[in-house]
């Protein structure tokens, strides 16, 4: 294992922070000060020091929170507003947000300080699936949800098919359904918006398996072992 994801896995820094440790001169590995990039180590062997403290590995953890709308999935924000990290007490670890939800977007996100397993979950090539609701304005027509499904042109290029059923009606509004496994950027609002039906309210319903079962805005709980593995597995059997 490289000794900058290392320090990562164990919580130090981020990988690209824990290189910058290391040029630093504030490592070492078994006594010795190591400053070269991309040194590598054996986990289960070798004494790593930071500042002359033993670094330990962390226990990976992995959890879902239900984000309510109002917070920044974050570990900090220069504009002082509130996290998702807020959120998650009483653990004294560096969990970090899977992807990300728009500051106003709530539901089903992911937390960890598991690298790796983010990156499993993010990438596009391994397509894990994510549903949503949007509240959007009018009524869509046939047309409009059928270009949605096909994909619509964004201005980083074409997305992905998407699978969107018609919920309901509300008022001069709708509810559509959306599934999607592309993480671009404000994609759901995008995509609607580019059909002349911006979105309103946006949720997250599901991750892959994962749903909102059993939580309220604002609680989390923690995911099984079978659970971590089976998401492994969606990834990596793409």
């Amino acid at each position: 294992m490289r000794l900058a994801k290392f320090l990562a896995d164990a919580g130090i820094a981020s990988r690209r922070k824990a290189e910058k440790l290391i040029d630093e001169g504030r490592v070492k590995v078994n006594g010795i000060k190591v400053i070269e990039q991309g040194y590598k180590i054996d986990s289960n062997i070798d004494k790593v020091e930071f500042d002359n403290q033993v670094v330990q590995k962390e226990e990976k953890k992995y959890i879902v929170l239900y984000k309510p709308g109002g917070y920044i999935s974050s570990v900090y924000d220069p504009q002082g507003r509130p996290t998702v990290r807020e959120l998650v007490t009483g653990i004294n670890l560096r969990l970090y947000p899977v992807g990300r939800l728009d500051f106003d977007t709530e539901g089903i996100l992911l937390l960890t300080n598991d690298g790796d397993f983010t990156n499993l979950m993010i990438h596009p090539r391994y397509e894990i699936k994510k549903k949503y609701e949007a509240l959007v304005e009018g009524h869509a027509e046939k047309a409009d949800i059928d270009n949605l499904r096909k994909g619509i042109m964004l201005d980083d290029g074409m997305t992905a098919p998407a699978n969107v059923q018609i919920i309901k009606s509300i008022g001069n509004n709708m509810l559509l359904g959306m599934e999607i496994h592309e993480g671009r950027k404000r994609q759901v609002k995008r995509m609607c918006a580019a059909v002349n039906h911006p979105v309103i309210s946006l949720k997250r319903t599901a991750f892959a398996f994962l749903t909102l079962k059993g939580l309220s805005p604002g609680e989390y709980r923690y995911l099984t072992s079978r659970e971590v593995e089976e998401l492994k597995k969606l990834a990596i059997h793409r």
